[in-house]
């Protein structure tokens, strides 16, 4: 079946990349879609959905990074008059970084069928997005390895990301705990390694199965692995996440554009306003809204400082789970110190909530900057302490060096980004492949791997990453521009307290402001950022009203948990450990 519309966006039409699958798919296969999203939005049949990834995967500098994978309900989208006719649809973003440009391939879909074929075997981390996508809007994907629940649990009902699923538990009946349901519930939770994939017997020997997690002190959080062991030794092994999903997709379809800020900052949760960060540049994308350079600087130097507290606390638990406790002691000091600083301009420390649509909340404190210098005499003396009593040890080095190693094409496969990527020689750090809030007028390098990624070249890439982070900060505080801290915009925060207290246009403009929250055009957009632990983006849609239409996070510890079985079988339990700490994830970031 052909695409029956005629394209509506002339704007990617000189792509070359547009111009090759015409060529070789024709041009009436091909919807493209008009968004602010910034790179081709294609909507194609389902019927060359393989070949079309195929050949993307397969061009002279291929798209070689499966970056997102998943569904939106079109059924209630009113504006959508110029798009394909879907009920639903499945998008499939593609990042080629040879040429550091994206496509998003969108596939429609009717209610009555809605299928479409596994791309596992061309893209492996496909895996766990089509198990999610399948569980939160029931489209199945054929011949896929084991479709099966991995954020709910096993006995759930419906699909959570539906439009005519129920957004707020008080919509729920009641919960009631009978006798059946109990006794069905303790059965569950009997460990069946045939449920699990796994085999309970081997050519000359049974297996053991070990239970690592929900709660085990070296797992990062609640996050549970199934490891089949022949001695010591992992035959195989299953992650296990779901177990605090909170449903930050969902509640962002009924919250304001300003109310969702604070859910943004609990996402990863180490991250504070790096997280703020890729959401508010997507609305302002939304709004076509632009800020003054001091916004940018501003934005840029809290990032950088959520950046650096977060990679302290992973490199010192990095270092404590190898079995040295002292650095993880001292490196709370430093976070602490840091979070002073944090307090200091946003008046909280963890979870600012401070970014805003257009600006910030409010200006930066007098004596910001003589905090943010001592800061920078304090930091550089404690990393080379961190470096020379724990990170040089020669038990730590041996423990860590050559364990869980991955390949550049590896990676790629993955999905894996951040230093994990780059310690295996690919250079590609967002903030300058990319630049965003200004990033382009800062100095700093990019510390790059000798092309193999393992366990202790990705923890001394972090360290390097501190030094680089404390270089921009330096150059935050000699060369903080002047200007507004917000944008006199109509759909930006509400106008400033003295203001609606003199002016009934600006009261009227608050109240509406405060209580509907404002209006944003009917369109797309997406903004990625180099988060502290990976890439890290959010692709919003809008459809004229107050609250998201859809909003889609993809954060970069999803995918490094999913890669875990392929690197780690045939090593030892001892390596799993210092595996998962190199990994550096947090739950938050993985069950959203």
């Amino acid at each position: 079946m052909l695409i029956s519309e005629k394209i509506s966006n002339k704007k990617h039409l000189d792509d070359p990349l547009i111009q090759e699958l015409f060529l070789k798919f024709k041009e009436n296969n091909f919807f493209i879609q008009s968004t602010r999203i910034g790179f081709p939005v294609l909507w194609i049949n389902r019927d060359i959905l393989l070949s079309v990834i195929i050949f993307l995967q397969q061009l002279k500098n291929p798209y070689n990074m499966l970056f997102d994978l998943h569904g939106i309900d079109e059924r209630l989208r009113l504006h959508r008059s110029k798009l394909p006719k879907a009920d639903f649809s499945v998008f499939y973003h593609l990042i080629s970084l040879n040429r550091n440009k994206d496509v998003l391939l969108k596939v429609f879909l009717s209610n009555n069928d809605l299928r479409l074929p596994t791309i596992t075997n061309i893209f492996p981390n496909a895996n766990w997005y089509e198990c999610e996508t399948w569980e939160m809007f029931g489209i199945v994907f054929t011949n896929h390895p084991y479709l099966r629940h991995i954020i709910m649990p096993k006995w759930w009902e419906g699909f959570p990301l539906r439009k005519d699923y129920p957004a707020r538990a008080t919509e729920f009946d009641p919960y009631i705990l009978t006798k059946t349901k109990e006794d069905s519930e303790m059965e569950s939770l009997k460990f069946k390694p045939e449920l699990w994939g796994m085999k309970k017997k081997g050519l000359n020997s049974d297996y053991m199965f070990l239970n690592l997690g929900p709660n085990h002190p070296s797992s990062h959080g609640v996050f549970r692995i199934i490891l089949q062991l022949d001695g010591d030794k992992i035959v195989d092994c299953v992650p296990d996440i779901g177990y605090h999903h909170r449903g930050a997709e969902k509640m962002a379809e009924r919250q304001s554009w300003h109310s969702f800020i604070p859910y943004t900052d609990r996402i990863e949760y180490l991250g504070g306003c790096v997280n703020e960060m890729p959401y508010i540049l997507a609305v302002e994308k939304l709004a076509g809204i632009l800020v003054s350079e001091r916004i940018k600087f501003i934005r840029v130097m809290l990032s950088e400082l959520f950046r650096i507290n977060s990679h302290l606390l992973y490199i010192s638990t990095f270092i404590q789970d190898l079995g040295l406790m002292t650095p993880v002691f001292l490196a709370f000091t430093d976070r602490q110190k840091i979070y002073d600083l944090i307090e200091a301009i946003t008046g909280a420390r963890m979870h600012p909530a401070w970014f805003r649509i257009g600006g910030l909340a409010h200006d930066l404190p007098k004596g910001w900057n003589i905090l943010l210098k001592k800061l920078l005499k304090w930091l550089p003396k404690r990393l080379k302490l961190y470096t020379k009593v724990a990170l040089r040890n020669s038990i730590l080095v041996s423990r860590s060096k050559g364990v869980a190693i991955y390949s550049a094409k590896e990676a790629l496969n993955w999905g894996v980004t951040g230093a994990g990527l780059r310690a295996t020689g690919i250079n590609f750090d967002i903030r300058k492949s990319r630049p965003y809030s200004g990033y382009e007028h800062f100095t700093f390098d990019v510390p790059i791997g000798n092309g193999v990624s393992d366990a202790y070249s990705r923890v001394m890439l972090k360290v390097e990453e501190i030094y680089q982070s404390l270089s921009i900060l330096d150059q935050c505080l000699n060369h903080m521009p002047e200007g507004p801290f917000k944008i006199d915009h109509p759909l930006t925060t509400p106008p400033p307290k003295e203001c609606v207290l003199n002016h009934i246009e600006s009261m009227i403009h608050h109240f509406l402001q405060v209580s509907w929250g404002p209006v944003m055009p009917c369109n797309e957009s997406f903004q990625m950022i180099e988060g502290t632990k990976g890439v890290n983006s959010y692709y919003l849609t809008s459809d004229g009203g107050t609250m998201s239409y859809r909003t889609r996070i993809r954060t970069p510890s999803f995918p490094h948990l999913q890669q875990i079985p392929y690197v780690i079988k045939g090593s030892l339990i001892s390596d799993l450990i210092v595996y998962l700490g190199s990994i550096d994830f947090v739950m938050s970031d993985v069950d959203r």
